[in-house]
């Protein structure tokens, strides 16, 4: 991707006096010497790099601007590269000439058209800090992307949670029935998740937006350039101050990486719970997020949440491997680093696709009630009320806990709140050596034992009851939309910032 070029000498034929790009064979930074081997395929990165191929041609257009306005580079040949930067856009990535780079096939192409004056724009910079400023206006986009798909999924995760708010469901730890809940409830338990994982990423994208730009090689440059000019040409809110610092970081990469994962873990737990639930058939997800077999027609396979499930394995490996490559890196610059971003914005895209899809997964599943209802009460799930109802009544918890204990065998999964209530008076009788209801009532009992009324009666702040969840309704949707007004403001702050950028190019070119 880059070596430690000069970047600091005003060479009108690039900074290695290769001239006329390949005219000799050479390109705009190799000489001869340095241009061919068995290693040179090896050593190019062109083709990965045409994910960065636009930021290259912004931060070019940055620099060159910002040269001319500080009359280290003429208008008139600011004005001949700029233009010619625009013919390399419309070109496209394809259209370049050989290279090792993308940055070093574009400033190769820009001589091409404009003669050795097209070297002047690479004055003051290296190769360095122009790789890291691409990749960082770069990864900016992937990160609002993934923000985006979050606060849709989170959206959607609202609106199902408060369309089934009442809807009582079995919940589980370590897979078995454990207590009564809702649907909303459990719902809303990963809106609150995905809310963190958009937090995480919108913190990494204020660490992303910081621009090296002006570090140079790593040690600065004597030309007066103005750093905070270039930063806010390319909408980055300020520069990573330290020359050194600026080419040599990548810490951002892996936060981003890091990031990202954990939003595909949180994924993948909701992919996972679907899935089981799709088994246990409580649920049924839409034809457009499952497939049949190609043998068994009668088939409904949730391929679409063991895919989403399958990235999650995928982005734990890349933010292991973006820790693993930088882990031993000395300063300043290493050709380590530029295997360190490609993957980072592939996994980011597979990442905001599975996000996407979990969240039209959730959006048009259809939840059997009927089904989930007779499932709430399995495995004694009510117990613990039962539990609760005695310590609210005086008796010792533990105490309670063992009465419900003692009765659990014999309560079957068929039986009504009425014959279980009986069976747990036999226990207590055992260990109290009294009836159940001496101290609470008939009527009480049999209420906590109906998962419904056990749901209702766990009321607290966050609860499951659907009265807790109608309150915490409106906490999510403000939190999402404060979270989509951020968004926002970073897309506005980057479009105005682009919009500054090429109406500045227009004045020269």
């Amino acid at each position: 991707m880059t070596d430690d070029d000069p970047g600091t000498a005003d060479a009108s034929a690039g900074d290695d006096g290769a001239g006329d790009g390949d005219a000799d064979g050479g390109t705009a930074v190799r000489r001869d010497r340095f241009s061919g081997g068995p290693a040179r395929e090896f050593l190019s990165s062109l083709a990965a790099d045409e994910a960065i191929f636009e930021a290259d041609l912004a931060v070019d257009r940055a620099h060159v601007v910002m040269l001319a306005e500080q009359g280290i580079v003429e208008s008139a040949v600011a004005g001949e590269i700029l233009a010619a930067l625009g013919d390399v856009e419309e070109a496209g990535h394809g259209a370049l000439p050989d290279g090792e780079d993308v940055h070093e096939a574009i400033e190769t192409a820009v001589i091409d058209r404009v003669g050795p004056d097209g070297g002047r724009m690479h004055t003051a910079r290296s190769r360095n800090d122009e790789v890291a400023t691409c990749i960082r206006y770069r990864l900016r986009e992937d990160l609002l992307a993934a923000v985006e798909a979050t606060v849709a999924a989170r959206e959607a995760l609202v609106d199902a949670a408060d369309d089934h708010a009442e809807t009582v469901m079995p919940g589980y730890t370590h897979l078995q029935p454990a207590q009564p809940t809702t649907v909303g409830h459990y719902l809303l338990s990963y809106e609150g998740a995905l809310a963190r994982d958009t937090e995480r990423l919108l913190d990494a994208y204020d660490r992303v937006n910081r621009s090296p730009l002006g570090g140079a090689a790593f040690a600065g440059t004597p030309f007066d350039i103005d750093r905070d000019r270039t930063a806010e040409l390319l909408g980055f809110d300020g520069t990573v101050r330290n020359s050194t610092d600026a080419v040599s970081a990548r810490d951002f990469l892996a936060e981003s990486a890091s990031a990202l994962a954990t939003l595909a873990t949180t994924l993948s737990g909701l992919a996972e719970d679907l899935i089981v639930f799709s088994n246990k058939g409580v649920i049924e997800l839409a034809d457009a997020y499952a497939s049949t077999s190609s043998i068994m027609p009668q088939k409904k396979n949730p391929d679409t949440l063991e895919l989403t499930r399958g990235v999650a394995g995928d982005a734990i490996g890349e933010a292991t491997g973006t820790l693993s490559l930088l882990k031993g890196l000395p300063r300043a610059y290493n050709r380590d680093l530029q295997r360190a971003h490609a993957s980072v914005f592939a996994i980011a895209d597979d990442v905001r696709e599975a996000t996407e899809v979990a969240a039209g997964a959730v959006a048009t599943a259809d939840w059997d009630e009927d089904a989930l209802a007779a499932a709430a009460g399995e495995g004694f799930s009510t117990a613990t009320g039962v539990a609760d109802l005695l310590a609210a009544n005086g008796l010792p918890f533990r105490t309670a806990h063992e009465i419900v204990a003692s009765a659990a065998p014999a309560v079957a999964d068929g039986d009504d709140p009425a014959a279980a209530a009986a069976k747990v008076d036999e226990a207590a009788r055992t260990v109290l050596g009294e009836s159940l209801f001496e101290r609470v009532s008939r009527e009480a009992v049999e209420r906590v034992l109906d998962p419904a009324e056990s749901v209702a009666s766990r009321d607290s702040a966050g609860g499951p009851a659907p009265a807790a969840v109608a309150e915490e309704l409106p906490a999510a949707t403000a939190g999402i939309d404060a979270d989509a007004a951020a968004l926002d403001e970073r897309r506005e702050s980057l479009a105005a910032a682009a919009d500054a950028l090429a109406a500045e190019v227009t004045t020269y070119a």
